[in-house]
This record gives C-alpha cells, structure tokens and sequence, in this order.
C-alpha cells in the first residue's frame, strides 16, 4: 500500500541523506582534525576515484585507481598507499556499516517491532563487525543484513521479505556506499601518510587552483 511506499521512499532518502553526510561532513573533519590538510584539495583530486566507484559499485574494481590518485595525486608514499588502500578495501567499508544499519532500523518499524537502547547498540556492533567481512562487489552487503536482523530477532523469513523490498532500488544505493567506501579509504591513507611523515604536501597542494 501507499504506507509501505512511503516508508521505502523515507528509508531510501535517509540513506542518502547520511551517505553524503558522512562523506562531506566526517571525512572532511578527520582531514582537517588528524591530517591538518585542506578537504577541498582531497575531494577534487578524489574525483575520477570516486564517479568510478560509483558507477561501478565495486570498491575493489576501484582499487588501482584510488591508490593512483592517493600515490600521485595525493602524495602519500607508495609504501604506505600499497598497504592502506588495499587494506581498507577491505575492512574499511564505512558506507556499508550505514546502510546495515538503517536497513535494521527500517525491518524494525515495517515490522512492528521496538528496539531497546541494548538493541541499538548491538545492532551499530553487528553493522560494523559485519561491513568488514563485505566483499568489495556490486550488492554484496545487501545479503549480509540478514546477519544484522537477527540480532534483535528477526527471522531468516521476515529477513528474506524486507529484503525482497529493498533489493529493487538497491543499485543506486550501493553506487553511494561504494563511493563513500572509496573515499574513505583514501582519506585514511592520507591522514596514515601524515602520521608516518609519507605525504609530500607539495604534491597534495598541486594544481589545487586549477
């Protein structure tokens, strides 16, 4: 009914609401806070990493170009961008963790069911303990919210039925994950780069005018 599209239509715009708040409101402070470095001259030189994450929604496919950019474009040594990009392609799936966790809190309210303060809580630690497993492909992080329902009782059944609902609109919603998946490894690699003396700033600051 017009409720229960309503409710997807909410879900669906609260993901990308807190997606691009992540990406341009927390990435930006651990740049400015950890790195001392301009998050303007990062998100620009992130570009072409980024639209290609996006379109492919694969943060390993995106791998070589994003330790291009964070070696090249962003000056961080090699030995620290060849370890911290694949790494975190790995487990730094902060996109993903978001969206385990509001589609949780959405199977909560379609369901009927309320969540304590211990819910909430076990469900942020499920999210994140189970985002670092997520395979880097397209929609992997999708199937491992079954993982995540069950932690505040849903069944495999109820899991497989909020899921059936969601998958439709997916695509362009792990195009914004991977994206901010992406972008969060870079930012990671620069601020590791800062703190181990590997990044040359004067090829972080170039063509920064341009």
């Amino acid at each position: 009914g017009l409720g229960m599209i309503a409710g997807l239509a909410k879900y669906f715009f609260l993901v990308l609401v807190v997606l691009i708040i992540h990406g341009l409101v927390v990435h930006p402070f651990l740049l400015s806070a950890l790195a001392r470095v301009k998050p303007g001259i990062f998100l620009k030189k992130m570009r072409d990493a980024q639209l290609f994450g996006f379109s492919t929604a694969s943060s390993n496919a995106t791998m070589p170009i994003t330790l291009e950019t964070v070696t090249k474009r962003l000056g961080v040594k090699n030995s620290v961008g060849s370890f911290t990009v694949p790494l975190g392609a790995t487990i730094n799936m902060d996109g993903t963790s978001i969206y385990l966790g509001l589609v949780a809190l959405f199977a909560a309210q379609a369901l009927g069911i309320e969540l304590a303060m211990s819910d909430y809580i076990l469900i942020a630690a499920t999210a994140t303990m189970a985002s670092i497993g997520a395979a880097g492909i397209p929609s992997a992080s999708l199937f491992l919210a079954v993982t995540v329902l069950s932690v505040f009782g849903v069944t495999e059944q109820q899991a497989v039925l909020v899921i059936a609902f969601i998958f439709p609109f997916d695509r362009l919603l792990d195009m914004m994950r991977t994206l901010t998946n992406v972008t969060g490894d870079a930012a990671v690699a620069t601020v590791v780069g800062k703190w181990e003396g590997a990044l040359d700033e004067d090829v972080f600051r170039e063509g920064a005018k341009s």
